[in-house]
């Protein structure tokens, strides 16, 4: 689960890489993140860094990066870390998630 208080920082991974952001392709894009972003301020205590910035070039990761976890649930990271915040986000968000 991303926290979009921490600036450039996942867990203990810290650098812009982990920066939270939003990517939009159009002014009507821009907008509905913006409205999100709004409405998540009501949810959350503190300041949001979540970036809204403009999508550039995407770089699509590796074959091995896609799916990964549900390619690799028993790798240790996935036990560790995946496992219990997609297990926080299913409680948390039953409606919303598959």
């Amino acid at each position: 689960m991303h926290d979009p208080r921490q600036l450039n920082r996942q867990g203990n991974d810290v650098g812009t890489q982990y920066r939270g952001a939003m990517f939009y392709a159009d002014d009507a894009q821009r907008e509905l993140f913006e409205a999100a972003l709004e409405r998540a301020k009501g949810h959350w205590d503190g300041d949001l860094v979540t970036e809204i910035v403009p999508a550039e070039t995407f770089w699509m990761g590796e074959e091995y990066h896609q799916d990964f976890f549900a390619k690799n649930p028993n790798q240790g990271y996935c036990n560790a870390v995946v496992s219990p915040k997609m297990a926080k986000v299913r409680q948390a968000f039953h409606s919303y998630v598959k």
